[in-house]
């Protein structure tokens, strides 16, 4: 063989792998998505709001329950998923963590703060916060939403997912969806 045909014959590749990388399997992977799984393709809340089930949110108002921190790009962001790195010993974690705690503290003193309201999840973008957590969080958004403690416990306890098949991890929240509930139930009353 010769030059121009080793030449050729890159040429070739190259434009055939960039069609087939670069066109053919995305599009039959959106394909798919589309037909298969279209409300979580799409970005579809349970309630058919934008905005996933699947990829943790930032929620601040006191009449929502907090999110676990997010340490994906400036928070929650899908295009920097991660965790942070910083070691258990490192002075900014350590810093940012005592915050959270002394915050989350000033809104249901004297209740230890579960650890996952402090602490970022590997993809920084977990949907899930553990039953102890929302726990942490009912009296405060039970008296921001003008309800009864009792009533946002039976939310919470409707809305927490037991392991996946019975066995994978552990009982969880999906934030999001606890507070689409919420709005459609008990919307906030601005006074």
């Amino acid at each position: 063989m010769n030059l121009r045909t080793h030449l050729l014959t890159a040429v070739l590749m190259t434009v055939a792998t960039m069609a087939i990388l670069g066109l053919v399997y995305p599009l039959a992977v959106t394909g798919l998505a589309q037909a298969l799984f279209p409300r979580q393709a799409n970005g579809l809340g349970e309630d058919g709001q934008v905005g996933s089930d699947l990829i943790g949110q930032p929620f601040s108002s006191a009449g929502y329950f907090w999110p676990r921190p997010s340490a994906a790009g400036s928070g929650y962001d899908a295009g920097a998923s991660g965790g942070s790195n910083l070691g258990p010993t490192n002075k900014a974690l350590l810093e940012r963590v005592r915050a959270d705690v002394a915050r989350l503290q000033a809104t249901n003193p004297g209740v230890p703060v579960p650890v996952d309201l402090v602490t970022t999840s590997a993809s920084g973008l977990d949907p899930h916060i553990s039953p102890a957590a929302a726990g942490f969080q009912i009296p405060r958004v039970a008296a921001e939403r003008r309800v009864t403690v009792q009533w946002v416990e039976q939310q919470v306890r409707e809305h927490t997912e037991g392991p996946t098949w019975r066995v994978l991890g552990e009982p969880r929240v999906n934030v999001r969806r606890l507070n689409r509930a919420l709005d459609r139930k008990a919307p906030l009353r601005h006074p």
